[in-house]
């Protein structure tokens, strides 16, 4: 009996490191795809020299100083948007909660319009100045008015997040409509979702932030379990509902907000990403996070790859490409959930 027991629990853990393991080698294979392809083709063999040192200053200036650093940035921002979305979605035990919905995303793209606006040569220091303007005002406006009676509850955290990121969009429009046309051009390119930054700066400004609230939210994977049974439940099992709601609301606010910095308004990511991670490997946070993770960083390279391809070289923002995949699940799941 204990073996056989044993031999379960090996089981139910190999099927989610498969997943992981197939969607690292996915990551891979998509990001050596898209060192290849581009407006200038490099072939194969040319980025394995370029790697390796052998290859010539303009195949190395292409590679590592363009694609590279925006596959990085891609991995990133996919991460840090999905977890986002994992939080939230636990937080409010609700399947259509993500940093879009609730306003998040809306709100940092108030900070950097207003930034832009008021401030037309910050355009370079937006990566490090919107994360900190995304946690004192997204945040802090969504949770202060979904707060009532001493506590958020889930189902006002997400109507009133999307209350407020209506507002914020309106808000968002007025400010762009009196910039500079040039600004202008720079914002409604940015506010579509693009990665197009390609420079180790972005990467150096985003860094910090993925490296150490990415591990902090795999660590709040059991807290999130426990916040998923309901209040009642969760506060007779000991936990601190409402002080570890805020932490955790916090913490999706970073992440989204320092992603949203660098690669703009990219929506879908955090909701589809948890989705089918729970398809894969089921809703247990220890193992839904990573592959979550996995699966956020596979999506923006790979849309990210299109965009630069498919109309070369014109190049689509990678959030139009990932609407075109998201927003079908979208309808899905609303069908579903109605």
């Amino acid at each position: 009996m204990l073996d056989q027991m044993r031999m379960s629990n090996a089981l139910t853990l190999s099927q989610p490191i498969r997943v992981m393991l197939l969607l690292g080698a996915l990551i891979v294979g998509a990001s050596v795809l898209s060192l290849n392809i581009g407006f200038i083709q490099l072939a194969p063999f040319d980025v394995l020299k370029t790697v390796l040192g052998q290859g010539s200053e303009r195949q190395e200036l292409i590679l590592f100083q363009f694609r590279l650093p925006r596959i990085v940035l891609a991995i990133l921002i996919g991460m840090g948007l999905a977890a986002s979305g994992a939080i939230l979605q636990g937080v409010s035990r609700n399947g259509l909660a993500d940093p879009g919905l609730l306003g998040i995303n809306a709100g940092a793209g108030l900070g950097v319009i207003t930034l832009i606006l008021f401030y037309p040569a910050a355009q370079a220091s937006v990566p490090f100045l919107l994360p900190l303007a995304a946690l004192g005002g997204a945040a802090l406006v969504i949770y202060t008015l979904a707060y009532k009676h001493g506590e958020v509850t889930p189902s006002r955290l997400l109507l009133v997040g999307i209350a407020v990121g209506f507002g914020i969009g309106a808000v968002t429009l007025v400010f762009s409509l009196r910039m500079d046309p040039n600004v202008y051009r720079f914002a409604v390119v940015w506010l579509a979702g693009t990665n197009s930054a390609t420079t180790w700066s972005y990467v150096l400004a985003l860094l910090p932030w993925t490296t150490v609230l990415v591990p902090l939210t795999i660590y709040k994977a059991k807290m999130l379990n426990v916040l998923n049974l309901g209040d009642q439940v969760a506060v007779g099992l000991g936990a601190s509902v409402e002080w570890q709601r805020r932490l955790l609301i916090l913490i999706a606010v970073a992440l989204a907000g320092s992603s949203v910095a660098v690669g703009g308004g990219i929506a879908f990511i955090g909701l589809v990403c948890p989705h089918l991670a729970r398809r894969l490997v089921g809703p247990a946070h220890q193992v839904m996070l990573p592959v979550t993770l996995l699966l956020g960083a596979l999506l923006l390279v790979v849309a990210d790859t299109l965009a630069r391809n498919l109309l070369a070289p014109v190049e689509i923002p990678a959030g139009i490409v990932v609407a075109v995949i998201g927003a079908p699940y979208f309808l899905y799941l609303l069908a579903r959930t109605s």
